[in-house]
């Protein structure tokens, strides 16, 4: 390490009806449940504009991560550990996440969205817009992650329904 360090401080707050990290889907693409984002007052006018678009990027923090490692097993199916930056297990160093979810509406300086894969009271670190032509790269490889693995965890994250 070179010595090099920072801080960050959050922007705001996601409030979600998921407590327990066991009973929370694992990717935002595949959930359909509905969440907040509350943005601190001092934010509040970078929400300007953001109206325009359906989809966010949230940079977050994995505030309940028991440790940061190197490597790690996938949460489905993993039988075998992959070094971390080759996962997106929350267990990583700066433990920092980041979920694509649809923006559903924004009432003063709360977002409603839908999609959520976060743990509530989970700290938002940063807001972008989700724009297809920069963040969708459809010839993309996946490395590792077949198409079963995918299903896997489409299937699991469906399984979370919050009525």
């Amino acid at each position: 390490m070179n010595g090099t360090e920072y801080t960050c401080r959050p922007i705001g707050v996601a409030r979600t009806p998921f407590s327990d990290p066991a009973a929370t889907p694992i990717q935002a693409a595949f959930s359909t449940v509905r969440g907040t984002v509350e943005v601190f007052p001092e934010f509040r006018d970078g929400l300007a504009a953001l109206a325009g678009f359906s989809h966010l990027i949230l940079i977050y923090r994995f505030h309940r991560a028991a440790s940061e490692a190197i490597a790690e097993r996938p949460l489905i199916d993993g039988a075998k550990a992959h070094g971390i930056f080759a996962t997106r297990h929350f267990n990583r160093p700066n433990m920092l996440g980041i979920s694509v979810v649809r923006l559903a509406g924004i009432d003063g300086a709360t977002l409603a969205v839908e999609g959520v894969d976060l743990l509530d009271g989970t700290p938002i670190l940063d807001i972008k817009p989700y724009i297809p032509g920069f963040d969708s790269i459809p010839d993309a490889a996946s490395g590792w992650v077949t198409p079963q693995h995918i299903e896997q965890i489409r299937r699991q994250s469906a399984s979370f329904r919050v009525d």
